[in-house]
């Protein structure tokens, strides 16, 4: 009888231990899952991994993941720590910062103010990110101890924090840097909250969560990422509409409202600190003449292309600044669209009959458009214009080497500071790499920037942008074209995605519904 009691007992436990159980596997196959990788489309693959050896907007935003920085920049741009827990100024040139404790690299080794120092240094022998960081001191890094450190500029530089806060800037390893030596771009290492699983040149970045990530509290929620390059935009649409990706940076006009109006799909608009532009390369004839530039401002209808190409997002551009960054000069008069004084200015620079030229794009189907638009504007001066579509990488290469006539290209002031908007696109000690792919030299323009840097009062920067933004209206580097909107197309399922106006959205706050 009691044998019967046992196992009576025993039955009923088990019927009831496998109710708990179907219970619970029918609860998480409805719970989020993090199995599922969230797949990212942009326009091009990642150029580089390495903070120091690029600074384009596709490779950051997949670095954006991987690395973190002494100091970050939420969504309005809000100065918040980092790796630095806090940090205070010790006087007009020195900054002191304390790094927060046990946080590790992707390869075991524990973050210090070494690695800091590193870092800064190594940025500072860059070609492609010094201008960042050039307004420190090699010489006023002080490492105070394991995890404090001191940072000295040569001159005040009032945009520093802002800086610091860009991706050029995230904290490497040294170790792992000076073992992988040539390598390093394709074995990054950072301490952020993804880190590189696999990277198939010219498709895809797979990031794989970092286990030990040191912040609880942004671990993130997805286990995978995968970034894929789908050059053509509305590839990127369609994949966005069949559920080949989860989240379509970079959409386009046409797009918006079949995004808008999918019932499955989530349109998130944000104006952000970019800036479109057709520039020249002034170091070549005949765009060194000052005529000719302007004559081609004149002769472009910028209202017609932005309607034409971007179809009611963004809007276009009177200057080098968006409206959205800090000292923008909203009362800069555009060009406006005056063929008879294109044409004048033409003939006074002996050059009423035209000339061949080619105007260099990359594989942007926007910008595209506008070189194709521009190129049957410009035959009303007798211009003949060749639109040359290259890869990216290629891009890079040939307009930081000056081998270009004309070329489209953007610009964001990541930093939301108008010394990062202008001084690496106008200065003249940026030519190629630095940012100033049009060659531009102006000392007045060079000195103002430099000013700008050094003086604390924020009235005296205001006036000194302003002042050079109204410069390189005159002259005429570029043909102003857009300010750009953050249009990012998602599944209905993605939650926790928000915009950053950088363009470096961030991707650890992702999970799926």
């Amino acid at each position: 009888m009691l044998k019967s009691k046992k196992i009576i007992i025993l039955t009923i436990f088990l019927l009831i231990f496998s109710l708990v159980a179907v219970g619970c596997s029918n609860q998480t196959a409805d719970a989020p899952t993090d199995s599922k990788p969230l797949i990212v489309a942009q326009r091009s693959d990642a150029v580089v991994l390495d903070p120091h050896a690029n600074n384009d907007q596709a490779s950051s935003r997949v670095m954006r993941q991987i690395y973190e920085n002494l100091v970050n920049q939420n969504e309005k741009m809000e100065l918040l720590p980092g790796l630095a827990e806090s940090w205070e100024q010790l006087d007009e040139l020195t900054y002191k910062f304390k790094l927060k404790q046990g946080v590790k690299f992707h390869n075991g080794e524990e973050l210090t103010a070494s690695d800091v120092a590193f870092t800064i240094k190594r940025a500072l022998d860059s070609s492609h990110v010094a201008h960042i960081v050039e307004a420190i001191n090699p010489n006023g890094i002080e490492v105070v101890d394991p995890y404090t450190i001191r940072i000295a500029t040569t001159e005040p530089f009032a945009p520093l924090l802002a800086h610091l806060a860009h991706t050029a800037t995230g904290i490497l390893n040294e170790k792992a840097v000076t073992e992988a030596g040539d390598d390093y771009s394709q074995t990054p290492v950072g301490t952020g909250p993804y880190k590189l699983l696999n990277w198939v040149v010219g498709e895809t970045v797979e990031l794989v969560k970092f286990e030990e990530y040191h912040d609880e509290a942004k671990m993130p929620k997805i286990e995978k990422i995968i970034f894929k390059a789908i050059s053509e935009d509305g590839n990127r649409t369609i994949e966005l509409e069949t559920g080949g990706i989860d989240i379509a940076y970079d959409i386009i006009g046409p797009d918006v409202d079949r995004i808008t109006n999918a019932p499955d799909l989530n349109m998130v608009r944000d104006m952000n600190l970019s800036t479109t532009y057709v520039g020249f390369n002034v170091g070549k004839e005949p765009f060194d003449d000052i005529r000719v530039r302007q004559a081609i401002n004149y002769v472009a209808d910028m209202d017609l292309i932005v309607d034409a190409v971007y179809l009611g997002t963004g809007e276009p551009s009177k200057g080098p600044l968006g409206p959205n960054v800090w000292a923008s000069n909203r009362n800069l008069q555009p060009y406006g669209h005056d063929v008879e004084k294109a044409k004048e200015l033409m003939k006074e620079a002996g050059l009423e009959n035209g000339f061949k030229t080619t105007i260099w794009t990359n594989q942007n189907q926007q910008r595209i458009d506008i070189a194709e638009i521009l190129q049957n504007q410009l035959k009303q001066i007798n211009i003949d214009a060749e639109v040359s579509v290259m890869e990216w990488g290629a891009y890079l290469t040939g307009t930081a080497a000056g081998e270009h006539d004309m070329f489209i290209l953007g610009w964001v002031t990541v930093t939301g500071d108008p010394d990062y908007g202008l001084y690496p696109l106008f200065h003249s000690s940026t030519h190629g790499d630095g940012g100033n792919r049009t060659f531009y030299t102006n000392e007045q323009v060079n000195e103002l920037l430099d000013l700008a840097r050094v003086n604390a009062d924020p009235a005296v920067r205001e006036a000194s942008y302003k002042e050079v933004q109204e410069i390189v209206r005159d002259e005429a580097p570029w043909i102003f074209t857009w300010t750009g909107e953050e249009l990012t197309g998602i599944r209905n399922n993605v939650k926790g995605f928000q915009n950053h106006p950088a363009g470096h959205h961030k991707l650890w706050t992702v999970y799926f519904e």
